[in-house]
């Protein structure tokens, strides 16, 4: 007889188990591991089962457009939000439209919860104006007004670059210490403020109905209907006096009804000290931005802001840049204005052009990444204003998250009845099985709740509840391979081996359809169901990792033993009970000699 040829495994090869269970347990430590050494030793949980703040956002009709509420601005402003929440890192935010005026906002209890309530709020157009005059936030002193002089200018401000590095920005928390030196007469100050208004670029103001009635309540002059540069400048004088920007109301009525070519007055936070500007027309808004972000200058070390602006939006920002460089403090500077107040307001020293500029001076890196988010996530196509804001418990989703669970207990408490009574020995090794594939859930969805802010809602259990099925279902193929090749006769451990092949094939094409259903599921969908169909995809990729790195080897070292492979009643391999057909070769070689099965008479 032939000997088998050398370096072709048999049919039974035994593999490597011990190699295979080494990976999965170094796999399993590695991320227990990780779990503590991030200190994120439980999932995050989402709105529904963390509790959180539910914002509603109101549309506002803008004067002059009774047709910008309109569901592709809503829309185009949904997406905005979205982003701009998302981009602090603040995920499973729930952003979408109620009504035709209406955006619901979602956040989830988290670290930068409070940051994104912030961020939801300022909701208007952004600009970009040029500074005619600035002062601290108190009322001014009767006979005081806005100074053009470089006095105006907030003392301790950075010099100029011309790579557009300017002042901090509002609120970085740099203390800067704005002030204002008033000069010796009201009418050279306005003056020098009618002046800054006849300049190129900055057309005749026409004060709105709210401004006009202000006036009045400040005792100040109503300007005409077609008011002069010198009355215009009476007006926001008057305005700009008796505005309190520690006043918060004020503060938010300040821009009321301004129009983006009107200059107007507004309020800013430098530190821990409020500041007032009055603001020429709009030269460039928001949406003229391209792309902005907060980042480390490789120079010197510190944090800066750099934006890009769109063709368009780069002759805007280099007309209103070279405009502002031939001027004195503070009327080189820009303020950048986001619902109505101040955020920044670097000065330029020349004209930037080239569409890319930056912003340095002061920042932190918290501050330099909030006004790069503003500015890149700033320009909605509509003005909102806060109908509500919820704070949403986690009570009803808790007592749903208890039903939830006590169904999935339920559900495996059967799954491994049916194993026992119908597996019996081989039960064992699929509760195992089951058991590794839940801590690796567990721990991967704990440390992507740090790494990619994934949080795990009710729809997100309800995915891993079903992946119990998906999981013991690949259990049952491969034990099933196993059984069959006992009834044709075969010991256990060729079994194992020569079942491998199919029961392989098998479970890889069930989850590659269910992986498929997840994904596509995850693409189309959005909000909640997006939980459901990431956990269902993650616990079938787990499930193809558990099946081929402790199922199968496990089951190869368990062939080995005398329970298993002498056939034992509560082994669940009883070839008895499996109904055995005899051994299919009816006569074995042994020494030199052989044994032959007994021949009937009548055959010889």
């Amino acid at each position: 007889m032939a000997a088998p040829k050398k370096g072709r495994r048999p049919t039974g090869a035994q593999g490597r188990p011990g190699r295979a269970l080494a990976i999965i347990l170094i796999a399993m430590v590695a991320l227990t591991a990780g779990m503590f050494l991030t200190k994120q030793t439980t999932p995050r949980l989402g709105i529904d089962l963390a509790g959180g703040t539910s914002i509603t956002l109101k549309a506002k009709s803008e004067p002059g457009k009774p047709d910008a509420i309109n569901p592709t601005n809503m829309n185009t402003a949904v997406g905005i939000i979205e982003r701009r929440v998302n981009g602090l890192g603040v995920t499973e935010a729930e952003v979408q439209t109620q009504g035709k005026d209406h955006i619901i906002v979602n956040i989830p209890k988290g670290m930068n919860e409070q940051q994104a309530r912030e961020q939801v709020g300022t909701t208007a157009q952004l600009y970009f104006r040029p500074v005619l005059a600035f002062t601290s936030g108190e009322p001014a002193a009767p006979n005081a007004s806005p100074s053009g002089s470089p006095s105006g200018s907030p003392s301790g401000s950075p010099s100029a670059s011309p790579s557009g590095s300017g002042a901090p920005k509002a609120g970085d928390g740099k203390k800067a210490s704005p002030s204002a030196t008033p000069s010796s007469s009201a009418t050279s100050q306005g003056r020098a403020l009618s002046e800054a208004l006849k300049a190129p670029g900055s057309p005749t103001p026409s004060p709105s109905a709210s401004e006009s009635k202000k006036a009045d309540d400040n005792k100040a002059p109503t300007p005409s209907a077609t008011p002069s540069p010198d009355a215009a400048a009476s007006a926001l004088q008057a305005k700009f006096a008796a505005l309190d920007c520690t006043d918060e109301k004020q503060r938010a009525t300040a821009a009321q009804g301004v129009k983006p070519e009107d200059p107007m007055v507004a309020c800013g936070q430098r530190g821990d000290t409020w500041g007032k500007w009055v603001l020429g027309p709009a030269a460039v808004n928001g949406q003229d931005v391209d792309d902005a972000k907060g980042q480390i200058d490789q120079q010197s070390g510190q944090w800066i802001v750099t934006m890009q602006f769109t063709d368009k939006g780069a002759d805007k920002f280099a007309k209103i840049t070279g405009d502002l460089a031939a001027k004195q403090p503070p009327q080189n500077q820009f303020a950048i204005v986001l619902d109505g107040q101040v955020i920044s307001d670097p000065s330029v020293s020349q004209a930037l052009t080239g569409g890319n500029a930056q912003i340095s001076g002061g920042f932190t890196q918290q501050s330099a990444q909030d006004l790069g988010n503003m500015l890149s996530y700033g320009a909605l196509p509509l003005s909102f204003q806060e109908d509500s804001v919820t704070t949403v418990t986690a009570a009803l989703g808790g007592e749903q998250l208890k039903a939830g669970l006590i169904a999935g207990a339920i559900g495996l408490l059967l799954v491994v009845i049916y194993l026992l009574v119908y597996y019996r020995g081989l039960a064992f090794i699929a509760i195992v099985s089951l058991l590794v594939s839940a801590i690796l859930t567990y721990t991967i969805m704990a440390l992507l709740g740090k790494g990619i802010g994934f949080a795990l809602n009710l729809p997100a259990v309800c995915g891993a509840i079903v992946a119990i099925g998906i999981t013991a279902d690949s259990f049952i193929v491969y034990f099933e391979r196993i059984r069959d090749e006992i009834r044709e006769g075969r010991t256990l451990r060729p079994a194992v081996e020569r079942a491998w092949p199919r029961a392989r094939r098998t479970i890889l094409v069930s989850d590659f359809v269910s992986f498929l259903a997840a994904a596509v599921l995850f693409i189309v969908t959005v909000g909640k169901v997006q939980g459901f169909a990431f956990t269902l995809g993650l616990t079938t990729l787990l499930d193809v990792v558990v099946v081929f790195l402790f199922t199968k080897p496990v089951m190869t070292l368990l062939a080995r033993t005398k329970f298993f492979s002498s056939g034992h009643p509560w082994s669940g391999l009883d070839p008895k009970r499996l109904g055995a057909k005899p051994p299919l070769r009816r006569s074995r070689r042994t020494g030199s000699g052989t044994v032959s099965a007994p021949v009937d008479a009548k055959e010889a």
